[in-house]
């Protein structure tokens, strides 16, 4: 079992930055790929960024590559999202999420899930 808990979202102006972190329970958190994920009202979640257990591979979606950066720091058992050049589009709540996955970009691939952090963009 994997209890996940993310924190550092807020509120910010469009062009700013935010450092989303996701803190996993358990002694597995090195054998999981660990992905962030984002749904805006009234939209299904969407894939946003994920990370290998090895961390040697990593994916991004197409609308954040070059603006966020995922990365995992296995001595704290913690996931971080990098979030700049922040757009009013990114506006949604955030989830972290682990797994053993086959591919990484579909949310049912992932069999745990934090309870989400608010991320606002203001234009």
């Amino acid at each position: 079992q994997v209890q996940l808990v993310e924190s550092g979202g807020g509120l910010v102006q469009a062009g700013g930055s935010l450092s989303l972190s996701c803190a996993a329970s358990g002694r597995t958190f090195s054998s999981y790929t660990m992905g962030w994920f984002r749904q805006a009202p009234g939209k299904e979640r969407e894939f946003v960024a994920a990370i290998s257990w090895s961390g040697s591979r990593i994916s991004y979606a197409v609308s954040v590559k070059g603006r966020f950066t995922i990365s995992r720091d296995y001595a704290k058992n913690t996931v971080y999202l990098q979030m700049d050049s922040l757009k009013p589009e990114d506006t949604a709540v955030y989830y972290c999420a682990a797994g053993m996955v086959a591919t990484m970009a579909p949310p049912n691939e992932y069999d745990y899930w934090g309870q989400g952090t608010q991320v606002t963009v203001s234009s």
